[in-house]
């Protein structure tokens, strides 16, 4: 059996997609190991973190969920200063580096599933 070209195309974009969520899933894994006690540290004052503080200890699904939890408010800090779930003196001295991997780490990975749910909606509607 040969693929044509579009099957190719397709597998091409399918194989990049997967290795890039396993990518950004490995550097959220490297950033929730290596540098989860210095961002606990320059957000002590927010609620919204401090409450899934106890999910540090608990194994890599609980940091990656501390992660994602300080991950939203370093990049949408609007909607939990709003409510009080952040301090905006927390949010100010929060290192600058730090904000800017994980604000990239965010968009990546948003990147990665549109793409690969707009791979199966193609799939689905019988356009590949």
């Amino acid at each position: 059996m040969s693929l044509g070209t579009v099957d190719k195309i397709f597998l091409c974009i399918g194989l990049i997609d997967f290795g890039g969520l396993f990518t950004v899933l490995a550097i959220a894994l490297h950033l929730a190991y290596t540098k989860m006690d210095l961002m606990l540290n320059h957000l002590k004052n927010c609620p919204a973190v401090m409450i899934r503080a106890p999910f540090k200890n608990g194994g890599p699904w609980g940091r990656l969920f501390l992660l994602s939890g300080i991950m939203g408010v370093v990049t949408a800090p609007r909607i939990y200063l709003r409510d009080g779930g952040a301090s905006a003196e927390d949010l100010k001295s929060f290192p600058a580096h730090l904000k800017r991997k994980l604000t990239i780490l965010q968009r990546a990975t948003w990147g990665f599933l549109f793409v690969m749910f707009g791979l199966a909606a193609a799939t689905k509607l019988g356009l590949i």
